[in-house]
């Protein structure tokens, strides 16, 4: 009896961050959907921050796909994404203001939950009591990401396709509202909210997210089914995950390229190849441990440099990122769990003029060598860097475009983390535009 071969059809590419975010994913994947007819978003919010040059303008995007910049390619929020509908809106209006077509061409899974007002009300008084507390902020971006999470696992989210259904969307409202301003009221003491303005302001909002409700695993599926090559993009980075990151100073979604599958509502055969994409030295934004972290005030250090030449805020929320040198042992971490098929390593150029670049190769903790992050905050924050020191050079890489450009320096640096992680850099990112980009192997060739 003959089968269905269920691989037939185009060539999928996954994008991860491998670090703490803030890795420069957008531009990544922006540039590789000139090779993709369909860009996925599959888990997080607008906490995420994608910042994309395109001939010189920079465009920041939060929850719409990177593949927006791109003519033409169909845009998908999947299902693992929280959609806070008064954002998603105002960002399609500002990309629309600057010419961008989006709304014919953007598709909305209807089983995403809602962040509403209340959820970021919740969120933003709860990082306020941690921290009069004592305890210490977990440093969210206040955006409602957590709490909408936590309504779903709850199962009792109001999702996309709630709005379709006013009278189910009113009970539903009420109940949740009701939980929620009891927590605000009491011991949060935050602010409680009422529940009309809430409700006709979902409606008013309804009728412009309807034409693009969707159910986007099968429309996916299809997609790849007519020979599409879809694109797969993460947001946050590993490290952040919720369950292998650095809990509990961590997102509240799963970050890893497995989650693709089930945040998009796709099978995982579909997951051909997983894209990594890494600082060539490491950021973090907010609370957290932080092993190879560099102090930055002081001009003329190697954190301070990082942090100017790098320009390192963070997109959505304008805080100055942490600097350091990368870290191997927490590379090497994510490149076990996302199952990399080929590393990114972007900025490259922010390294130019240092003198000597290190790379952390390993920890001791508590007098004990190790090689792998490890997996408790409370040891990684105990960790004590093991690094290897490499010459630097004063050459610019700054929009180089062929690995021979590169200075020899630079490529000893890029081959040594290739060899400590035993996966093939295929890409390297040296400047903001889509053009400043080397290319070693391509992600959809086959």
């Amino acid at each position: 009896m003959k089968t269905e071969n269920r691989a037939a059809g185009g060539r999928n590419v996954v994008v991860v961050g491998t670090q703490w975010g803030d890795e420069g994913k957008g531009k990544v994947v922006d540039w590789l959907t000139d090779h993709a007819q369909g860009v996925v978003r599959f888990q997080g919010g607008h906490n995420a921050g994608h910042t994309l040059v395109i001939k010189g303008r920079k465009t920041a995007l939060q929850l719409i796909p990177s593949g927006i910049m791109r003519d033409g390619v169909p845009c998908y929020i999947g299902n693992g994404v929280v959609v806070d509908p008064t954002h998603l809106l105002g960002e399609i209006e500002r990309l629309e203001a600057i010419g961008v077509e989006v709304r014919s061409r953007l598709y909305i899974s209807e089983s995403c939950p809602l962040i509403l007002p209340f959820h970021v009300e919740v969120d933003r008084a709860r990082e306020a009591l941690r921290e009069t507390s004592g305890a210490g902020k977990i440093g969210t971006t206040g955006k409602g990401i957590g709490p909408a999470y936590e309504d779903k696992v709850a199962r009792r989210a109001l999702r996309v396709q709630d709005l379709k259904h006013p009278e189910r969307f009113a009970a539903k409202l009420r109940e949740l509202l009701a939980l929620h301003n009891f927590a605000l009221g009491g011991y949060l003491k935050g602010t409680v909210l009422e529940f009309q303005p809430i409700f006709d302001q979902a409606m008013k909002m309804a009728e412009q997210l309807a034409p693009m409700m969707a159910d986007v695993g099968y429309r996916v599926h299809n997609a790849h089914r007519a020979g599409a090559n879809i694109l797969f993009e993460g947001a946050q980075g590993t490290l952040l995950d919720i369950d292998h990151g650095t809990y509990p100073y961590v997102t509240s979604s799963n970050c890893v390229a497995g989650n693709a599958a089930a945040g998009a509502g796709v099978g995982p055969d579909l997951l051909h190849y997983i894209l990594g994409i890494t600082k060539a030295y490491t950021t973090r934004v907010g609370s957290g441990p932080f092993p190879t972290e560099l102090p930055m005030d002081e001009p003329g250090t190697v954190g301070h440099h990082l942090s100017t030449v790098g320009q390192e805020r963070g997109t959505v929320t304008g805080r100055p990122r942490r600097c350091g040198w990368l870290d191997a042992a927490a590379l090497k971490r994510s490149v076990i769990i996302n199952g990399i098929s080929g590393l990114c390593i972007t900025k490259l150029d922010v390294l130019d003029g240092l003198a000597e670049i290190k790379v952390c190769v390993g920890y001791r903790l508590n007098g004990r060598p190790i090689d792998i992050l490890p997996l408790d905050a409370d040891d990684i924050a105990a960790c004590e860097p093991v690094f290897e020191t490499f010459p630097g050079w004063t050459e610019t890489t700054f929009g180089r475009t062929e690995w021979a450009q590169l200075p020899t320096n630079a490529r000893a640096y890029l081959e040594r983390v290739q060899a400590l992680m035993d996966v093939p850099i295929d890409m390297v990112s040296t400047g903001p535009d889509r053009e400043h980009t080397i290319v070693l192997r391509h992600p959809y060739t086959r």
